[in-house]
């Protein structure tokens, strides 16, 4: 029997040698087409490392696997030869005993190391008011949540080891303990209480920022996506937005805006959103053509932009671009806009800088910046002649 299962190992260890001479063929292969091909476009370059990175993987899981069943092989290979000797066999029960503590003090390296390593990769402070309190909320739920983790993994790969089958040893059923249930019924519900109720309190104070209820916005700015950028408006000297309509959507009027209404006319663009540190803004949130996601995430803010269903957002800015470049060590630091939903082929290219300044700086800058009711926007609309016409109609009104 062992030396029929010692031919079939040597059949698989064959034919993982085939399968490894394969897989380093065809690396070697694709490896040389895409040094042979330096013409080739970028994008067909991706591709085929896409491919190439894709198929090593495939192929190194299929070695593993291989690999473990050799190792199963040669095992079951040499317990034979054990019992035809007349020896003891391997102890299976103990062997997966030890297999679990291995498997804790490896997991437990592993959260580790991810707390450490991906741990550095989390954002700095916020720098909005809100975004203080979702930290808050964010920190007190992964401490509750981990705690709880490493008790039970603790637990339950320590019970696994310590009761392994022991054929001196016997089992106790307890196929029913009110006590048991209590506990492991009222302790997480315990936990899960106060993490509904902090959540609860802490969102309370956030959407009384952001929502309608909360106090009027200083500044009111309008972010429209479109594929593949985002369009920014600010109100002019009577801090008010002109109305749009998507179907006044042209080449020259590419917001939609509506002209006729008095309080568009003095509306103006900008590049860049500059805002005033700790003044409340609102984000008033459009859309063109597909789903986009505002994201701003060191304001913590993030808020879907549905083609047809306007949505707004309010924060107020904390840190200054100047102090968050201080005390990130960063001289060219930028707060940015980024599209947090894949929204098409340039998806990438949705950003725009957020510039966090003083109110004076604020001043000075929404002074330079031009309207979006230009000369050549009057000349498309026929806007004077429009006016013209309107101006006598209003002394016959009056007369």
């Amino acid at each position: 029997m062992g030396f029929k299962n010692l031919i079939s190992s040597k059949k698989i260890l064959s034919l993982l040698a085939v399968f490894m001479l394969l897989g380093t063929s065809m690396l070697f292969a694709q490896g040389t087409e895409s040094a042979g091909a330096t013409a080739s476009p970028a994008a067909d370059a991706v591709k085929d490392n896409g491919l190439a990175t894709a198929g090593y993987y495939i192929l190194l899981f299929l070695i593993v696997c291989f690999v473990i069943g050799i190792v199963g092989k040669i095992l079951r290979v040499f317990d034979l030869t054990q019992q035809i000797q007349g020896k003891e066999p391997i102890n299976w029960n103990n062997v997966m005993g030890i297999c679990c503590l291995i498997f804790l003090i490896a997991g437990g390296y592993a959260a580790y190391w991810e707390f450490k390593v991906h741990g550095a990769m989390i954002l700095p402070d916020a720098a909005s008011e809100h975004g203080v309190k979702i930290d808050e909320m964010f920190w007190t739920t992964t401490v509750l949540t981990m705690i709880v983790f490493v008790i039970t993994q603790i637990l339950l790969f320590t019970f696994l080891f310590r009761y392994r089958y022991n054929a001196k040893r016997r089992g106790h059923f307890l196929p029913h303990n009110n006590t048991i249930e209590k506990v492991w019924t009222i302790a997480p519900a315990i936990v899960l209480t106060i993490l509904v109720i902090f959540g609860f309190f802490t969102w309370q104070k956030i959407t009384d920022n952001v929502d309608a209820k909360g106090e009027p916005a200083s500044i009111n700015i309008d972010i429209t996506g479109h594929q593949f950028a985002w369009e920014l408006r600010y109100p002019g000297k009577d801090a008010r937005l002109g109305a749009t309509n998507y179907k006044l959507v042209t080449g020259i009027n590419k917001l939609g805006i509506n002209f006729k209404d008095k309080y568009s006319y003095d509306d103006l663009q900008a590049d860049t959103m500059v805002i005033p540190v700790r003044k409340s803004i609102r984000l008033n949130i459009h859309a063109q053509d597909v789903i986009h996601s505002v994201y701003m995430p060191h304001f913590r803010v993030q808020l879907n932009a549905v083609p047809g269903l306007p949505t707004f957002f309010k924060f107020k800015p904390t840190i200054t671009t100047a102090e968050m470049r201080i005390k990130l060590n960063k001289p060219n630091f930028e707060y940015e806009i980024l599209c947090n939903k894949i929204c098409g082929g340039q998806h990438y290219n949705m950003k725009k800088i957020v510039r966090v300044v003083t109110e004076a700086e604020y001043q000075g800058w929404i002074a330079q910046q031009k309207p979006y009711l230009t000369d050549k926007v009057k000349k498309s609309l026929n806007f004077a002649a429009e006016k013209k016409e309107v101006q006598p109609n209003r002394l016959a009104l009056n007369n």
